[in-house]
């Protein structure tokens, strides 16, 4: 059974309502099909039309009192409401569905925005981030060929801290969703001191607020990439490394370089991509890239399904 096949297997066997508010999509339409017909999960493909008057005025004045110290008021609560991205968001607050997907017709700060304003920040966590799960063919390394990226869509130039709640949080995704032992690698342009400067300094940082945060975790840095994925270039730089060049959670020192990372990925190993999965959040979401097919919908949804399961 590959990767894909569990998760459509785990998701199936907690069935949860996951919303879809992009109806005018014809890639939302027909991945809600073979989701339904796989039943992987229940689909609520929701657009303006399917919108409750009850429940939008229900959402618009708990969105109202959720942001009214922003300077929002009662008026422009209703109008954003109205929007199913937003609505979607405050059915998940709600417990009224387990989860939302969006992004086919939106940007990720869009998608990021109404997920933080409706389900909020997860107080453990304290920071919303992304990670993506990333399938490369025919690859030895990793998890067998998988891996999970973060961040890649949320936080451009993380703290040290935010860099250390980034990693916790991915590895809690990567051992709730794939059931594998997250092995981390905090990367960097240096592999443990062969250079000097701020931004490896704060990696250095980040990996010891994550040892202080999760001193379980199997976790190393600062780690070029390929001392952290292939065991025979770890056995040259970083020999006395616990992970031993056999990392699967790849943690990228700030959005720029976890960006360009997870395309190249993409697009030239021709690796599978489920995501970004929104995390650190009090409810399960997720983004989709705009250019995404229909088997990436489908995938994100079981992503999710599972996410939101006990």
């Amino acid at each position: 059974m590959n990767v894909i096949e569990k998760i459509y297997s785990r998701a199936k066997k907690e069935k949860k309502t996951i919303v879809l508010p992009e109806a005018e999509d014809r890639r939302i339409i027909a991945a809600a099909k073979i989701i339904e017909k796989e039943n992987i999960a229940q689909v609520l493909v929701l657009d303006k039309g399917k919108v409750k008057p009850e429940w939008k005025e229900k959402f618009s004045q708990q969105y109202y009192q959720l942001r009214k110290a922003k300077g929002i008021n009662e008026e422009e609560a209703r109008k954003i409401i109205d929007e199913p991205l937003y609505y979607a968001a405050m059915m998940t607050r709600e417990g009224l569905a387990d989860g939302f997907v969006a992004g086919a017709a939106h940007t990720t700060s869009s998608v990021a925005r109404a997920a933080i304003q409706c389900l909020g920040i997860d107080e453990r966590i304290g920071i919303a981030c992304s990670c993506f799960i990333m399938i490369v063919p025919d690859c030895v390394y990793g998890e067998e060929g998988t891996f999970i990226f973060a961040d890649c869509g949320i936080v451009p130039e993380p703290s040290a801290g935010q860099l250390a709640r980034i990693a916790v949080a991915t590895a809690e995704m990567a051992g709730k969703v794939l059931e594998i032992t997250p092995r981390v690698a905090l990367l960097s342009y240096s592999t443990k001191g062969s250079a000097q400067g701020a931004l490896i300094d704060k990696v250095r940082l980040a990996l010891a607020q994550v040892k202080t945060m999760r001193p379980d975790l199997l976790i190393d840095g600062e780690l070029q990439v390929d001392a952290a994925i292939v065991p025979e270039v770890a056995e040259i730089k970083c020999p006395d490394s616990p992970l031993k060049g056999r990392a699967n959670v790849l943690i990228f020192p700030d959005l720029e370089a976890g960006n360009i990372a997870y395309k190249l990925t993409q697009r030239l190993a021709k690796a599978m991509v489920i995501g970004p999965l929104l995390i650190g959040l009090k409810k399960p979401c997720s983004d989709l890239s705009r250019g995404c097919g229909i088997d990436e919908i489908v995938n994100t949804v079981a992503v999710t399904a599972i996410r939101a399961q006990g």
